[in-house]
């Protein structure tokens, strides 16, 4: 990638309505010349304030490094949001370049003597340079930052950690293309004979999916999870099942030569020689370093003790599912594409409550307005759509949020639906920080779902999970757009991997209140309310399964921290096998799996947002359910004065504070695990009738 001026500067110079990109001018093919000359120019900066002949200031150094790599920042932020939601060979093969040539940006940044100077001199006379709290905790942060970036190594330590960056950064583009190919290639032909039994909604889904993949068809199922699930779900078609939950558990680790336990194996490998360049006993302790939980050793004792009471649950329930598949003629034992279709029976037999009787109630645009709704009526915003102003895809809506005297607090993107060239999951992104700095910015936040696109003219009906995903994801939307700090790099999620959760994970507590549930779950095709019997069933199971839930989800943690607690001369070299061995000394359950396998972890190996950092949504969990016993303490889910305090303190503070002060400021104290035990509702499954 050499050097050189951009040839389209809509890709920096954002002149749209409310300062968006201008999308639709963008081209694949206009990023390497933009991304080479932002680089330059954020070198330029660094330089100007390293070399800087003034004695270090706040001012001249840190507000000056905080600004600095507008136009970086900007390119990478509309490269891999179309990296991860409209992905083609250009793109994929720019991803594989992009990544090592960041790092090795990054290296220039981290290990410039003269600016780690200049920051480190800053960090010696904080006390007396009448900071701000909100400075000194700022100053900290980036002071950590370069070291744990290698600011303090030697020459020879600097280079091998740059190289070994670089590597990382490739791989982690490897592993995630190779999850792509896998999600987009794969896809099972139905007939007629084959969907007998299936919900309109979903058949309608499968559809949809034909047409858009051209399978010689009329049905397809995809490795969509809003397909797959439900397929899971509602087939009656063991032999099917099997096929579905194959592919969709081989994923990463089912094309030939795009297999990614190699490419884990190397990561792995190169995680621990970062970790010992930088002083740490092994990757773990080195990303724990700053967070909540702080050590391995603390992951563990909380996964340990959800443990044994999930076990316990998920052993009672498939006592129970093991008698509804022996009268289906099941004798050799619950396999796991088995589980979820007799817990739906289960689950029907218990509450009289199946999926296909719920979807007409939760359609997509009603859940949109519901976690709106809840919004406006907890913090005062407000949110009206855009439709004249484009998005980053066509099927991407835009919204204003207002604040409650009407001024403009930020901007709001909802991209919904799934494509195959879109990233499988659902998550939250940036195009642009709030921030206060020299003027100040709104911000511009953005959720991705991958719900399954209805037929023409039909509505999107969603699970009740895609539901609760939704939630989730706006809640971190709100974390986003709701930060009132003055300094980007402590904005909104700016925040530890195991707080982070907190907001998003907090926010799906009011899909299940039921006045909530009441206005804006109605049916697609009457309008018709949501039945009091048909509520008080969603409010009784929401804990059923939860052993599964708990199972398959603190498996895939302890397998993450475990493989990144590793040091010493002879660690696993074989990921697979080490998955293995985890798993059996967990005694995991043969009829369930890891709810990520090690071939497919996005989340762990595609980038290392949450490397070591899986169990930060157990974590956050803790969090989030004592939180919401402050409102249930109350008597009211949207009390006034707990809402401001919550907004004050979690959503709108950012990383200006530690998020355990973040925390007491709303709540007064720290909580223990027995809130989050108590509300996965892991001491009993109930008994059948």
């Amino acid at each position: 990638m050499a050097v050189e001026s951009s040839e389209n500067p809509a890709i920096t110079e954002w002149k749209s309505e409310f300062g968006l990109p201008e999308f639709g001018r963008i081209r694949d093919e206009d990023f390497a010349s933009a991304f080479d000359a932002a680089m330059a120019a954020h070198i330029a900066e660094i330089e100007a304030i390293a070399g800087n002949a003034e004695v270090p200031s706040f001012a001249n150094t840190i507000d000056a490094l905080e600004l600095a790599g507008r136009d970086l920042r900007r390119v990478s932020a509309l490269f891999w949001h179309r990296a991860g939601t409209e992905s083609t060979p250009a793109i994929q093969k720019l991803e594989r370049e992009v990544g090592p040539a960041l790092a090795r940006h990054s290296a220039q940044v981290y290990m410039n003597d003269q600016l780690f100077a200049r920051i480190d001199e800053l960090h010696e006379r904080r006390t007396s340079l009448g900071l701000t709290p909100e400075q000194v905790r700022v100053l900290e942060l980036h002071h950590k930052h370069f070291v744990k970036e290698g600011a303090k190594l030697d020459d020879a330590g600097k280079q091998r950690l740059a190289e070994v960056n670089q590597r990382l950064a490739a791989l982690a583009a490897d592993f995630g293309q190779n999850v792509l190919a896998d999600e987009a290639g794969w896809s099972l032909p139905l007939t007629e004979s084959d969907i007998e039994g299936l919900p309109d909604s979903l058949t309608a889904a499968m559809a949809e999916a034909a047409r858009e993949r051209k399978v010689d068809a009329p049905y397809a199922v995809t490795l969509a999870r809003s397909i797959a699930t439900p397929f899971l779900e509602a087939s009656s078609r063991r032999d099917l099942r099997e096929k579905v939950f194959k592919a969709w558990t081989a994923r990463g680790d089912m094309t030939g030569g795009k297999m990614n336990a190699p490419v884990v194996a190397e990561t792995l490998k190169l995680r621990r020689e970062k970790a010992s360049l930088l002083g740490y006993d092994s990757f773990a302790a080195l990303r724990l370093d700053g967070t909540m939980a702080k050590t391995p050793e603390a992951v563990e004792d909380l996964l340990g003790a959800v443990w044994p009471a999930a076990l316990k649950s998920a052993g009672e329930h498939q006592a129970q599912l093991e008698v509804l598949a022996a009268e289906d003629g099941i004798n050799d034992g619950l396999r796991p594409w088995d589980w979820r279709y007799y817990s739906e029976r289960l689950r029907e037999k218990l509450y009289d409550l199946d999926e296909a009787s719920l979807k007409p109630y939760f359609q997509l645009d009603r859940m949109i307005e519901a976690a709106f709704d809840v919004a406006t009526r907890l913090f005062g915003i407000s949110f009206r759509e855009r439709k004249d102003v484009a998005g980053p895809h066509p099927e991407a809506r835009v919204f204003e949020v207002l604040e409650t005297d009407g001024s403009l607090k930020g901007i709001y993107i909802g991209d919904y639906f799934a494509r195959s060239t879109k990233r499988s999951g659902a998550w939250m992104n940036l195009f642009r920080k709030q921030h206060k700095l020299r003027g100040g910015e709104l911000p511009v936040v953005f959720n991705v779902m991958n719900f399954a696109k209805p037929s023409a003219g039909k509505p999107a009906l969603l699970s009740l999970d895609d539901a609760r995903t939704l939630f989730h994801e706006f809640g971190h939307a709100l974390h986003g757009l709701l930060a009132d700090v003055t300094y980007p790099s402590v904005s909104g999620t700016s925040v530890s991997r195991d707080f982070v959760e907190l907001p998003s994970q907090l926010y799906e507590h009011w899909l299940a209140v039921p006045e909530v549930l009441r206005k804006h779950a109605r049916h697609s095709g009457t309008g018709e309310q949501i039945p009091a019997d048909l509520l008080d069933k969603v409010l009784a199971a929401r804990t059923f399964d939860a052993g599964f839930d708990a199972v398959e989800y603190t498996a895939s943690a302890l397998v993450d921290i475990r493989a990144h607690s590793e040091s010493g001369e002879t660690p696993s070299s074989d990921p697979l096998a080490f998955e293995a061995s985890i798993l059996n000394d967990l005694d995991m359950p043969e009829a369930i799996t890891m709810r990520h396998r090690t071939p497919h972890f996005l989340h762990v190996y595609y980038g290392d947002g949450y490397a070591a950092g899986y169990y930060s949504y157990m974590w956050s969990e803790v969090l989030d359910a004592d939180a919401f016993a402050a409102f249930e303490e109350t008597g009211n889910p949207f009390d006034p004065e707990t809402a401001a305090r919550l907004r004050s303190a979690v959503y709108a503070s950012g990383n200006s504070v530690p998020p355990e002060d973040a925390y007491k400021a709303f709540r007064q104290r720290l909580p223990s695990p027995d809130a989050m035990i108590a509300k996965r509702g892991l001491s009993t499954a109930p008994a059948a009738q």
